[in-house]
């Protein structure tokens, strides 16, 4: 059955393109949407863009025709966009406390009027779609089907691992080890994750008659088979080294060259930062595969912001990425872990300052990646799980040939007050290209910063 689906402006303001997402139902937009949207325009962020991309496609429809008696969305579904007025009788209609003719009353009232016609046979049922939790409730009071936008949402506890385990025999475990690996066909069908593994998923090999036996492998989609990890105890990254099987796949992953896109996703403290910038610097600096390491982040805070900072681009900078030189301070010598009270002997604190003045490193905000080309670097995006899908995709092309891109972040650590656990950036890219040969994920839940920190991040 066809619907009638009325948007809020946060719905197109989270996806430009939500207008051509309701297949061949009926989108009605309310004027106070456009009033909004008109508003935002000239905003410099993200939402500024979006709001730009809404105007000009609304415009195009109305070369198709008159918004206000429809038009039609799509010649084969047949979904139809208008634009609709709020009209003083039906605002009238809603209780006392929701008459003040605000933007979200307006909106409500644009919905229930298309209720009434719903009540009358003369349209198919009605749904109010917005991001607003308040407004959600609101409709619910007045009577009004109101849902969430759904279409970029992932699930966040069905979010793909990156890896599974596999029971398979002794003489098959062996056959791993092997030049051409363990080919999957030439396994039953019955083998517990044979037959749901993604391309370059990490398996845990088990051995049926001993169970204590195991094996980490990857499998490669190209050739069909399961390989084992070689790359991590190939190469040497100083101090850092993988303490679990989670770590074991990322770092595999990392250091493959062949892997350009790479997902790590995980709560404080399992490592995702630290492993993708060692990695990084080491392919950088040691192994020449990459021109330089650039690293970026969004400059989102935690809590009130403290106002604008001094200085030039680099200060202002400074606060934002400190997470990331602290990082690369550990990696570059910064501290003894033998002697955790004492700190050990420490390297010069502008170590990392030296790889920016040869060239290998640069930290610049993601702010200003848009219309850039980026060939040949070793990308790393932090605390990814703060971007929109629009963004990301922003971000993923801007990717040019010879570069590798990883994004790492926690969905339970959000600091945009747009995008929550299931509707960010980063899970969405990890469901997005699940099964991609080109990509690579992991999830992370061992916490391996300290005792305290995983405690903490368990318990609070």
């Amino acid at each position: 059955m066809r619907k009638t689906f009325v948007l809020d402006t946060n719905v197109l303001l989270h996806d430009p393109n939500a207008l051509t997402k309701f297949q061949d139902n009926h989108v009605v937009v309310p004027i106070e949407v456009v009033e909004e949207i008109d508003r935002f325009k000239r905003d410099p962020s993200e939402k500024g863009r979006n709001a730009r991309q809404i105007s000009r496609l609304l415009d195009e429809f109305r070369q198709r025709g008159n918004l206000a008696e429809g038009v039609t969305l799509d010649e084969v579904s047949g979904g139809t966009l208008r634009v609709v007025f709020c009209r003083a009788e039906t605002l009238a209609q809603l209780p006392p406390e929701l008459r003040s003719g605000n933007g979200d009353n307006n909106i409500l009232a644009v919905a229930l009027e298309q209720r009434l016609h719903e009540v009358m046979g003369s349209q198919p049922p009605v749904v109010l779609v917005t991001k607003d939790t308040n407004l959600r409730i609101k409709a619910d009071a007045v009577g009004l089907i109101a849902q969430d936008y759904t279409t970029d949402k992932v699930d966040i506890a069905d979010l793909y691992p990156g890896f599974c385990e596999l029971w398979v025999s002794a003489e098959q475990m062996d056959r791993v080890k092997d030049a051409a690996g363990l080919a999957l066909s030439s396994l039953p069908e019955g083998s517990g994750a044979v037959a749901g593994l993604q391309a370059n998923e990490g398996v845990t090999l088990i051995d049926q008659a001993q169970p204590n036996h195991t094996l980490l492998a990857r499998f490669h989609a190209r050739s069909g088979s399961l390989l084992p990890l070689q790359r991590a105890a190939k190469v040497k990254l100083g101090r850092i080294q993988p303490r679990n099987r989670e770590q074991t796949f990322a770092l595999d992953l990392l250091l493959d060259p062949d892997i350009q896109l790479i997902t790590l996703v995980g709560k404080a403290g399992t490592g995702k930062t630290l492993l993708a910038l060692a990695a990084g610097l080491n392919q950088v600096a040691d192994e020449r595969l990459y021109d330089r390491l650039l690293v970026t982040r969004p400059v989102i805070p935690l809590g009130k912001d403290i106002g604008f900072l001094p200085g030039d681009l680099e200060e202002k900078m400074g606060p934002w990425m400190q997470p990331i030189i602290d990082n690369l301070d550990f990696l570059l010598g910064g501290g003894d872990e033998s002697h955790p009270q004492r700190g050990g002997q420490r390297a010069p604190r502008n170590s990392w300052s030296d790889l920016k003045g040869m060239g290998l490193l640069e930290v610049e905000a993601i702010s200003y990646i848009r219309g850039r080309s980026i060939p040949r670097q070793y990308m790393v995006v932090d605390e990814a799980q703060n971007l929109t899908p629009h963004e990301v995709k922003t971000i993923v092309t801007r990717v040019g040939q010879g570069t590798k891109i990883v994004l790492t972040g926690d969905p339970y650590q959000i600091d945009n007050p747009y995008v929550d656990a299931e509707s960010n950036g980063l899970t969405w890219l990890v469901e997005r290209f699940k099964g991609q040969v080109l990509a690579g994920h992991v999830t992370l839940s061992r916490g391996e910063r300290s005792e305290l920190a995983e405690l903490a991040a368990n318990l609070l």
